[in-house]
């Protein structure tokens, strides 16, 4: 019978390459580490890794065992999630990959409330411009915009964000309002990641639409909230989601004007995905507190 606390060890040092840095990971002291590696090799009669310069590398024993190593820690960490679930309990580790556009306005505030509700739950909330699209990724997501039709995930529509064109107060009065859609060819554009420079299509109310091919952009940024200041300084004419501009808007009244009401652009899906398959209590949990948590403003 292994012994998992050898295994974890020298599953660390396998990642790592160094006893120093896989004590002060694991909250060890190098001795102890170094030891159950040890004992670890005698139970195994082989040796599992040796020096080389200043880094321990694996023998070929430690190349082969370390597969086999990291199956049982991992059937491990199932069987306690399963006897946590057996137990009604929700508890563990879990992440939370959100857009980087509704990270703050609104992943944040879930992430509060799903941890006061559980509080045996540690939680990662991380903001991303690209999502996780392998279905071994155990990760919940919520995505804004198209998702990848790579991505091998479950996924689950929660709303969608109507858009609009904006510009500041300051740059309209520089530059004039445009009357006609025609008219934005000769206004600076504020492009975001290149996600408007193969076009954009906006609709109006009577069904008709009008297909417009941004300028290039003298300004380009990758971040959702560089996107919002840039336009509210009056860099020029963007398009960006009536959700964000009116929670911007409660702090910094004024700042940012709908510019064309009559034409909008089609709004974006708001997502959730997560893996197929059984889940952890803890996933399901997370999942009914982002549902729980959408806005109306999102519903169609």
């Amino acid at each position: 019978m292994h012994d998992f606390d050898e295994l974890a060890a020298f599953d660390a040092v396998m990642a790592s390459g160094s006893l120093t840095r896989s004590a002060r990971e694991l909250g060890l002291a190098k001795s102890t580490l170094s030891r159950r590696i040890s004992q670890l090799e005698s139970r195994l009669g082989q040796t599992l890794l040796r020096r080389q310069a200043n880094r321990l590398i694996p023998t070929e024993a430690g190349l082969l065992f370390h597969d086999y190593c990291r199956e049982m820690l991992r059937l491990a960490s199932r069987s306690r999630e399963a006897l946590a679930d057996l137990a009604e309990a929700v508890r563990g580790r879990i992440t939370l990959a959100v857009h980087s556009s509704l990270a703050r306005s609104w992943a944040a505030g879930v992430a509060e409330d799903f941890l006061a509700r559980h509080p045996e739950v540690e939680l990662t909330l991380q903001a991303r411009e690209q999502a996780v699209c392998s279905p071994e990724s155990q990760c919940v997501q919520v995505w804004l915009g198209e998702v990848p039709t790579e991505a091998s995930l479950r996924s689950e529509p929660l709303g969608r964000l109507a858009r609009h064109l904006y510009a500041s107060p300051d740059y309209l009065a520089r530059h004039g309002a445009p009357a006609h859609p025609e008219a934005l060819a000769h206004h600076a554009w504020i492009d975001l990641l290149g996600t408007t420079h193969a076009g954009l299509t906006l609709h109006r109310s009577d069904q008709s639409a009008f297909c417009f091919r941004p300028p290039r952009s003298r300004l380009r940024v990758d971040l959702p909230v560089l996107h919002v200041d840039a336009i509210a300084r009056g860099q020029g004419i963007g398009v960006l989601p009536e959700w964000i501009v009116a929670a911007r808007e409660a702090h910094h009244p004024g700042e940012l004007v709908a510019c064309l009401p009559a034409w909008r652009p089609t709004p974006l899906a708001v997502t959730l995905l997560y893996p197929y398959g059984q889940r952890p209590r803890r996933v399901d949990a997370l999942l009914d507190c982002l549902r729980r948590a959408v806005p109306e403003a999102w519903r169609p």
